[in-house]
């Protein structure tokens, strides 16, 4: 008996002490501090860095000892670290003395696919499509994330006046899916130089009179489908070498126009932009094309300018365009002096090749050009993306855009920069410390 006393007054106290552990650990955990959650990648990521160029079209330019918050693939919040907070368990990259930009946007490119880009059945073909060609990662493509260019229009060669469709494309995704920004991107007009070698050689008489009658049908075209959605007209039969006109007369798309010397130039500015009304903006503008920059600004048309940097008067130039630049110049330089403001870059990869679009700025530089305004930076990113139309999405560092976000090393038209990260949508698609440096 004694020794069943024992044993269950050793239980009893056994038992009373674990429920006093007990009540203490409770009364320890009620007055304890929750932890923080764990970061996720559904919560967020802040970056921080020294300096971020923010470039909007309007307002700041740039913001120092910045903050930037990403969520969704979107950018939440940007502003000085000091009144910029950063949410509870969101992941924080710290990049020290480096500086955020907007990814760099190319509006002449062919290397997002096969190069099969002349399809030069007629003199114009403004209903084929470059979309269909598109291998996404292609090693360009690669190759283009390194160099910061996130965005690029891909479109058509310059071999007949009307090349077809261009798709403009984000150029870090693995599918074509998500890399599609807009289809269609553009129409590629092309204007004097290549086409004249069309069959057995072409005039610019004919040439011009071609693309404006190509033009007027196609408007006619959209007009009869304008009055079908209106119920003012029968419904029309469809033709698929038009169907871009609609876009084009709703003002959903451009025309990118391969264009260069003064008086063909001109041309672009007067059938294109002035008579048809249509959305158009010049693209190469060199041999002289400045001279037309007054009037360009005029109609509203932006220059993105490339891939030559520099006029040069020779002999030769003089006997085939019929105009003289008269002066060894720079070609963003000339359109600057005119005081144009919606001067932009193009490398026409592989012409250059795209990782290098960034250089044509820096030769832009070199060769004239001011930059005291972040000219350059605005000519990489947002100018090219209100040209084409997309500026609500990219070509700044904004609340709402896409995160398409570059880490550098400084200004982006020094050539001693170097591209250090590159976000897209949120992502990280390119980490030189991570893997191998491509440029």
């Amino acid at each position: 008996m004694r020794n069943q006393l024992t044993r269950f007054t050793g239980s009893f106290a056994l038992g009373a002490a674990a429920l006093l552990l007990g009540a203490q650990t409770v009364l320890a955990n009620e007055n304890k501090a929750p932890e923080p959650p764990a970061p996720t990648a559904d919560r967020g990521l802040a970056i921080k860095a020294r300096k971020a160029l923010t470039v909007p079209l309007e307002g700041q330019q740039f913001i120092d000892n910045a903050v930037l918050l990403v969520k969704d693939g979107k950018i939440e919040a940007i502003g000085p670290a000091a009144t910029t907070p950063i949410p509870l368990g969101y992941e924080v990259m710290d990049v020290g003395d480096q500086w955020l930009m907007p990814g760099m946007i190319d509006l002449h490119s062919h290397i997002a696919g096969t190069f099969d880009i002349n399809d030069t059945v007629y003199l114009t073909n403004p209903g084929l499509r470059a979309h269909a060609s598109v291998i996404p990662e292609n090693p360009s493509l690669q190759r283009a994330v390194a160099g910061g260019v996130t965005t690029i229009l891909f479109i058509p060669g310059s071999g007949s006046n009307m090349g077809g469709w261009g798709v403009l494309l984000k150029t870090g995704h693995d599918k074509y899916e998500e890399m599609q920004i807009r289809n269609p991107g553009s129409l590629k007009l092309a204007q004097a130089g290549n086409p004249e070698s069309f069959l057995f050689g072409v005039g610019r008489s004919f040439m011009n009179w071609n693309t404006r009658n190509t033009f007027e049908r196609g408007v006619a075209y959209a007009k009869r489908w304008e009055a079908f959605d209106q119920g003012q007209g029968p419904k029309p039969d469809r033709d698929l070498q038009f169907d871009i006109m609609n876009s084009l007369y709703k003002h959903e798309t451009q025309v990118s126009t391969h264009t260069q010397i003064y008086q063909v130039v001109n041309a672009t500015l007067t059938t294109v932009a002035e008579e048809l009304k249509l959305p158009v903006y010049i693209d190469h503008g060199t041999f002289d094309g400045h001279r037309a920059a007054p009037r360009a600004m005029e109609l509203g048309v932006s220059a993105i300018l490339g891939p030559r940097s520099v006029d040069i008067p020779t002999a030769g130039f003089v006997r085939w365009s019929g105009s003289n630049p008269e002066k060894i110049g720079g070609v963003a330089a000339g359109y600057q002096e005119h005081g144009m403001e919606m001067i932009g870059f193009n490398t026409d990869a592989p012409v250059i090749p795209e990782e290098e679009l960034s250089l044509q700025a820096a030769m832009g530089v070199r060769y004239g050009f001011k930059y005291d305004q972040l000219q350059t930076v605005r000519g990489l990113t947002i100018i090219p993306a209100v040209t084409a139309g997309i500026d609500g999405r990219v070509g700044s560092l904004e609340v709402g855009k896409d995160a398409d976000v570059l880490i550098v090393t400084g200004d982006p038209a020094d050539p001693r920069t170097s591209i250090e990260g590159v976000l897209i949508d949120g992502e990280k698609v390119y980490d030189p410390h991570e893997n191998r440096r491509r440029w």
